[in-house]
């Protein structure tokens, strides 16, 4: 990659094979609690990828909007899990069509370079695409829902977003990138959420959202799936060097995974 690469050696946790159900407070728990790992030594790097079947995850601005616990009982009503996370950005619906990755990183000397994380995630996602003659874009796409100078769109559309949360010793750098399905029609889900979230309040922060501005690979490419995105990742992956493999979390005896996910749940005042 041109400004910033991957460790030498990295693991991949995969586990898009049993989408998840349930509380979507878990795989972010999962991700604070290995970065602290990481960041003390005791773990290698790793790249996360997991789906879940029905959540909505707000960002921390959406969570001071007027009426947010109306728009969170709303969600709720129709199934989904919400939670808020601590990576920045803004809201994001989950389903099977969406993929997530976290980059688990070292930054031991406590690095204040910021963008340099984005760059990393955009690129691999950019570089992944080659394989199927994919030109991809970087910047911020007016009208997306959690908007941000990375975006990463395809003729304009995005499909993939970043966000990141700097431990210590540790940075998690999140993407959400909508493999499949209808990008406009999560794009009304989250207009209509800030619709109810801000309570008709004309000074309410939040992003504007244009439905029409989101777009899946599928959509774009015609021949993309969940699936196979997440083939062209680790395909990806392998090309910088050896890693180890997981499909689930058993292998990793996390204590506090429990503790974080009750304190998210304490913070926030979100049950599931």
């Amino acid at each position: 990659m041109d400004s910033v690469s991957l460790p030498a050696r990295l693991s991949v946790i995969d586990t898009t094979s049993a989408i998840m159900t349930g509380d979507i407070t878990v795989p972010f728990a999962f991700d604070e609690v290995y970065g602290r790992q990481v960041g003390e030594g005791l773990l290698e790097p790793t790249v996360h990828i997991w789906r879940h079947q029905r959540a909505f995850v707000l960002g921390s601005r959406d969570w001071k909007l007027p009426q947010v616990q109306e728009a969170i009982k709303w969600l709720q009503g129709q199934g989904y899990s919400v939670t808020v996370r601590n990576s920045g950005g803004a809201a994001v619906p989950l389903d099977p069509g969406v993929v997530n990755l976290s980059l688990i990183l070292p930054n031991r000397q406590g690095s204040l370079d910021v963008q340099r994380h984005f760059v990393l995630m955009a690129e691999l996602i950019r570089q992944s695409l080659e394989r199927w003659a994919c030109r991809v874009s970087t910047g911020e796409v007016s009208g997306s829902y959690c908007p941000g100078e990375f975006d990463v769109s395809v003729n304009g559309k995005k499909f993939c977003g970043i966000a990141q949360r700097r431990q210590t010793r540790a940075v998690i750098i999140q993407a959400f990138v909508l493999a499949e399905g209808s990008g406009e029609a999560r794009g009304r889900l989250v207009k209509a959420f800030y619709e109810r979230a801000a309570g008709g309040s004309s000074s309410a922060d939040h992003p504007i959202v244009e439905p029409a501005s989101m777009s899946s690979l599928s959509e774009r490419l015609g021949k993309s799936s969940a699936e196979s995105f997440v083939r062209l990742i680790k395909q990806q992956l392998a090309l910088q060097g050896l890693f180890a493999e997981y499909r689930d979390y058993s292998p990793f005896k996390l204590e506090g995974v429990q503790k974080t996910v009750e304190e998210y749940r304490r913070r926030y005042h979100v049950h599931v």
